[in-house]
């Protein structure tokens, strides 16, 4: 549509000067006018649709191919003879033939797609749908294959995600299966060998039967110490165990495993104590008894893998909502490439001086599962022959 503006005494100079650029340039069209055409009428038409045309516009097109052609026919039909039709009777027939041929264009158009969909989505999509379904999900107005093309992609890339995944716990199954059968054939070893001495006739010999005895006792308690840890393991991996959550005083909870594990400590001359400066009191809120197993574990190993006459400082720090516990030692330290495995399943550094302190090997794996059933993280920081640093975080009360 084109419309007129009226134009001011004012702008007359000014639009005297854009006629003269648009007729220099070639643009023909003068700014004296404003030419508003309807765009969205030639949108149907542009390129990009002709180039990617949906099923409805395939059957636009062609239905408007055949009422042309029709119209046209009929047009020369009527120049032989004029007496043959009217002047509106080849537009009633072009009308007519447009109508009729977009219905059956649409109709096998929706039908040949779906047959040809059907088969793709039979393939990818888990869901069984109904006949209905599937029809409601050809959209003539959508670009079908495109969605097709970009669904069978996310399928693709979801298949290809889950095949990772499959093979990453695959390797994880056999690397903890290997684990788990080293770990529980040394002690089975042992515990074997000493009792077929003793029934080869060391048990009527003093001098060794109560000793191999005892070092059989020591291997089944390490046994159990195995089985009871993985249990811990299992029913925290898969949620069955609740936490008892309830608000405490952290550093008093830290006061009583150190009178625990003070004679522990006095064994190799290391003394437990709060760093200065970072010993103040905390409430937070958490599963007490299972914090204690943390804070056990983490100053037990601490005093095994400890210098004598080295100390353990446990420090608390305050994070807004939650409170950073630490525990730093003064011992063998861990290599830098052993960081990234130290909370790993049976995961040793020295596995020699590991076996001599006894454990599982299941003890920071459990740690680990426990802060993240509390929804917190627990990191480390060593330095070979300096020390280690494990910080744990808690919510606070």
């Amino acid at each position: 549509m084109i419309t007129l503006k009226p134009l001011k005494e004012s702008d007359t100079a000014s639009n005297s000067d854009d006629m003269k650029k648009d007729l220099a340039t070639g643009n023909g069209q003068s700014s004296l006018f404003n030419f508003n055409l309807p765009i969205k009428d030639v949108e149907f038409f542009s390129k990009q649709n002709l180039k990617n045309p949906t099923p409805q516009r395939i059957a636009i097109f062609s239905s408007l191919s055949v009422a042309f052609i029709l119209t046209l026919f009929w047009l020369l039909l009527d120049l032989v003879d004029r007496r043959l039709t009217n002047w509106w009777m080849p537009l009633v027939m072009g009308t007519i033939a447009f109508f009729a041929s977009y219905l059956i264009f649409s109709y096998y158009l929706k039908q040949y797609i779906y047959r040809k969909i059907k088969v793709i989505y039979k393939s990818i999509h888990q869901h069984k749908l109904s006949s209905t379904e599937k029809k409601e999900a050809v959209d003539m107005r959508s670009d079908i294959m495109e969605e097709v093309e970009k669904e069978v992609e996310e399928w693709a890339a979801k298949q290809e995600k889950e095949i990772q995944q499959l093979k990453t716990w695959q390797d994880y199954r056999r690397k903890f299966l290997g684990d788990i059968s080293h770990e529980l054939k040394t002690p089975i070893f042992n515990i074997q060998g000493y009792l077929e001495t003793l029934l080869d006739g060391g048990l009527e010999d003093a001098g060794i039967n109560k000793t191999y005895l005892q070092r059989a006792a020591k291997n089944v308690d390490r046994l159990n110490t195995i089985v009871e840890d993985l249990e811990i393991i299992s029913r925290l991996e898969s949620g069955e165990l609740i936490l008892d959550m309830q608000t405490f005083d952290i550093k008093t909870l830290t006061e009583e495993v150190f009178e625990d594990l003070e004679i522990k400590g006095a064994e190799r001359n290391i003394k437990l104590a709060f760093k200065p400066g970072a010993d103040q009191h905390f409430r937070v809120r958490a599963d007490r008894e299972y914090i204690r197993q943390v804070l056990m574990n983490l100053l037990n190993n601490s005093i095994k893998y400890g210098n004598e006459n080295g100390m353990t400082k446990v420090s608390f720090y305050d994070m807004d909502k939650n409170v950073l516990v630490e525990v730093a030692d003064s011992g063998i330290g861990i290599p830098a490439e052993h960081l990234n495995h130290v909370f790993d399943r049976f995961y040793r550094v020295d596995k020699s001086r590991s076996r001599e302190q006894g454990g599982s090997g299941l003890g920071l794996s459990i740690v680990k599962h426990i802060i993240e059933a509390h929804k917190q993280t627990i990191n480390v920081r060593s330095t070979k022959n300096v020390g280690s640093t494990f910080g744990f975080t808690l919510e606070k009360s």
